[in-house]
């Protein structure tokens, strides 16, 4: 008996491991077939696929560069906690999608910029856009990348047992065995190939990753049924009342007043003005094709609580009475529901995620350095080859630093929480210069460099400093970011009044792409915010705010 139980422990291994590599394998594969004969030896073709990124491309691109493991664990375990009410992240995220396509990105390309920090130079000056620049690579750098590898690794380390799939006795050796296998394959991607290979990468992937998912949750719903999974559906409505309330109430993680403060600017700066996100549509071919492709990521968000927040609340239904942690509900339910030779396939999809967000953070980081202080500050005489080695070269420095820096996290408590904090402090002031730019044309420079400088110490102060940390305790950290948000606002238009450029801004179309928009990207936008609002409309019990 024991002989036979260590064999199929063995085979199911064996065929978990020959999956994963196989599909692993095959999106290389595909990855090198398609992007062999691009452009990777100039700036515009290296840094921004040469502005030939279609519609399919851009969408593929946004949504997995979004996904991660992060994500699909945190989301699935703050849903785990405080039910439907969490399917704000993804749905209020498709507001600012729309947002992107109709107001933002028309200003981007239209002065052909490969970076927002470019933008910022352009609309304000030089310093404001070397202050940018430095905000991004030090977030970048010394947090979103090693905390992109830490979580990754551990959630791939739940969800797959590496340590028996491997035969690894300690988790330490583990975590360092994966963080240098991600980090090296992302780098291979991201530096040798530039941002189409990125962005086809992602694609496969991401679709990869969406089939995964939704497995996830149809086997999950069966398994929690006596008879497939029309009765599965049965027994996850029966679960604990409140649970589908897409309100969430005063003791939830995200209570209703905060989806119009911090959780809404999170969202706008995430995907209107986060480096990382965006620059895959700064490489759109025209700007219809960039708006179809920011659409429809925001349509494929709107199906993100089928996979992102309904595993959490099955993980509830089936381990609630275990008494296990918030974060370990999705592994555990992967490793119940999944039959094993699927396994495989959704670990190489899992990879994928961690991949695509680790790739595209690194891409953007050495786009930031090589157009934004390599040829703007260090060396501006530098040749197209001069300032494309020069990001290769920094993203190798980054990506190794990074993967030594990631195991480190191991003993830092809570990481999650650390994250998000970090991400205020720069977050809210850039999305309001770059909104304050954008919608002025007399605010000066000099508003812009004061408000990037003290929204950082304002939030910072807030969040770190007694007593005032007790007093943004008091408000709810999304409520402060808001205040913050609109004193930094109201504060540079007061300068434009007070202090305005003598000449107003005047923004020039280059002709880097066609500026035609997509003749149905209003209609497409209307139609996207209707449908959250009726989603919110019929699973809202307001009376959890009473």
């Amino acid at each position: 008996m024991v002989v036979q139980l260590v064999t199929l422990a063995l085979d199911k291994n064996i065929m978990i491991l020959g999956s994963f590599l196989f599909f692993t394998g095959l999106v290389a594969v595909l990855t090198f077939l398609i992007t062999r004969k691009d452009d990777h030896a100039s700036s515009g073709g290296y840094f921004l696929a040469g502005r030939s990124l279609t519609f399919p491309l851009i969408a593929g691109s946004l949504l997995l560069t979004n996904l991660s493991t992060e994500q699909m664990v945190g989301l699935n375990g703050a849903a785990f906690t405080d039910g439907f009410s969490v399917m704000v992240w993804e749905v209020v995220a498709v507001l600012a999608l729309v947002a992107m396509a109709l107001f933002f990105l028309p200003r981007f390309l239209k002065s052909g910029v490969a970076t927002v920090p470019q933008y910022l130079e352009i609309r304000f000056d030089h310093q404001t856009q070397v202050i940018t620049n430095l905000i991004f690579l030090v977030a970048y750098v010394g947090i979103l990348l090693p905390i992109i590898l830490y979580t990754g690794a551990t959630g791939m380390i739940g969800i797959m047992d590496v340590q028996s799939l491997l035969g690894i006795e300690s988790h330490k050796t583990a975590l360092w065995l994966i963080v240098w296998v991600v980090g090296l394959v992302g780098s291979c991607y991201a530096l040798f190939g530039g941002l189409r290979t990125v962005a086809v990468s992602d694609t496969i992937n991401g679709i990869g990753l969406l089939v995964g998912g939704f497995m996830i949750t149809w086997f999950g719903i069966t398994a929690l049924g006596d008879d497939g999974f029309m009765s599965g559906l049965g027994a996850l409505s029966e679960v604990r009342p409140g649970t589908f309330n897409s309100i969430g109430g005063d003791d939830s993680s995200v209570p209703f007043g905060t989806v119009f403060s911090g959780i809404l600017l999170l969202n706008l700066f995430y995907w209107t003005t986060n480096q990382q996100i965006i620059q895959r549509t700064f490489g759109a071919s025209s700007l219809a094709e960039g708006q179809k492709g920011v659409l429809l990521t925001g349509g494929l968000k709107l199906l993100g609580p089928i996979y992102l927040v309904l595993p959490g609340i099955i993980a509830f239904a089936m381990f609630a009475g275990e008494g296990i942690k918030a974060d370990h509900a999705y592994g555990m339910l992967v490793n119940r529901v999944l039959p094993s030779p699927l396994a495989g396939f959704f670990a190489a999809a899992m990879i994928g995620a961690i991949l695509s967000s680790f790739n595209s953070a690194l891409n953007s980081a050495c786009t930031l350095f090589s157009l934004g202080l390599y040829k703007r500050v260090l060396n501006t005489d530098a040749t197209e080859t001069q300032v494309v080695r020069s990001g290769k070269v920094f993203g190798w420095i980054v990506a190794v630093t990074a993967m030594c820096i990631a195991p480190l996290l191991a003993n830092t408590t809570s990481i999650f929480a650390y994250l998000q904090k970090m991400n205020g402090m720069y977050f809210i002031p850039i999305f309001a210069v770059v909104l304050v730019g954008m919608l002025s044309k007399r605010v000066p420079p000099r508003a812009a460099k004061q408000a990037l400088i003290a929204g950082f110490v304002i939030i910072a102060v807030g969040y770190f400093v007694p007593p005032f940390d007790q007093i943004v305790a008091s408000l709810h950290e999304f409520h402060f970011l808001g205040i913050v948000f609109a004193y930094l606002v109201i504060f540079m238009l007061v300068m434009g009044e007070v202090s305005p450029l003598e000449q107003e801004f005047v923004q020039e179309d280059v002709g880097a792409v066609d500026m035609t928009p997509w003749k149905h990207a209003r209609l497409v936008g209307g139609i996207l915010v209707s449908i959250v609002l009726l989603i919110y409309v019929i699973f809202a019990d307001f009376s959890v705010l009473g």
